[in-house]
């Protein structure tokens, strides 16, 4: 089997990892916010940035995303992140999407991990 790796901005971990055809062609990335910004609302829109950016250098979009997982460090605050990923979702290409709420490193308050058909 051929995995791909993406070399990610913390030392062992991948930005993305693919599964090329003719291995059922999968991706999977995890995203943070770049900004580190106060705000849930902010965070779950560079996050969602950063997912961009992940599937386009693997060649797909959003549009190609099977399921994602959000982890909110406040889930009081989830109305914040879901106004950002409603904002976000191709409209007729919507995943399958759980939200959680967890403990997060440093100020991070968003984390999104999306699998993705090649």
């Amino acid at each position: 089997m051929d995995i791909r790796r993406i070399a990610g901005a913390y030392p062992g971990r991948s930005k993305l990892v693919a599964l090329p055809a003719p291995h059922r062609g999968v991706v999977f990335t995890v995203a943070t916010a770049r900004v580190k910004h106060p705000s849930v609302y902010e965070q779950t829109r560079d996050a969602l940035a950063v997912i961009d950016a992940n599937l386009a250098e693997a060649g797909i979009d959003k549009t190609r995303i099977i399921s994602a997982t959000v982890y909110v460090v406040d889930m009081a605050r989830k109305a914040e992140m879901n106004r950002a990923w409603m904002e976000w979702v191709a409209p007729g290409h919507e995943p399958q999407r759980a939200c959680l709420g967890v403990a997060l490193e440093g100020a991070d308050l968003v984390e999104i991990v999306a699998v993705a058909a090649l």
